[in-house]
């Protein structure tokens, strides 16, 4: 392991030129590429072969392209909503309930996400900075972490929601 970690110092140069160029066509920064490929290494370290160079290089545009992806099927708001819904106090109500079922799904997230979340959902809108020094970590693991425990209160919030009603013939 020792001999691994000596190989792992010796390219973490490459493995920063490697996310740096890879990072604006994935449209990431480079530090979530470079956290990306740590955490496939640690996750899985009899998966490094013979040449750990080439290993990094192919792992780092793994990552880029499972960025890509993920890209993809975060889709836009088609427009905005009318300003007549905005009249009225029903889209406060609306919003402030909201707000409510939020904070309650982030208060049912496993241990680790929930103060994460609490800090991203604060008013007083913390930088990424202040939020690491507030957790305790470094700054390039805060959007691994992020994506992982958003997609946590999304499949919480999924499983909540009622599938859609049955439409058309139904036998």
């Amino acid at each position: 392991m020792d001999l691994l970690l000596q190989e792992v110092q010796a390219l973490t140069p490459l493995l920063a030129a490697e996310a740096e160029a890879e990072a604006p066509g994935a449209g990431v920064e480079a530090a979530d590429l470079e956290q990306a490929v740590w955490v496939r290494l640690l996750e899985h370290p009899g998966t490094v072969p013979e040449s750990p160079a080439g290993w990094l290089r192919s792992a780092v545009r793994a990552e880029a392209r499972l960025a890509r992806r993920r890209a993809q099927h975060e889709l836009p708001y088609a427009a905005e909503p009318p300003e007549e819904y905005e009249a009225g106090p029903e889209p406060a109500v609306l919003a402030a309930e909201r707000r409510r079922a939020l904070r309650a799904a982030v208060r049912r997230l496993p241990a680790r996400c929930r103060p994460l979340l609490t800090l991203l959902l604060s008013p007083a809108d913390p930088t990424y900075r202040e939020i690491a020094g507030e957790l305790g970590m470094s700054q390039g693991s805060l959007g691994p972490m992020r994506s992982r425990c958003l997609g946590c209160l999304r499949r919480m919030l999924a499983a909540e929601v009622a599938p859609p009603e049955r439409r058309g013939m139904e036998p």
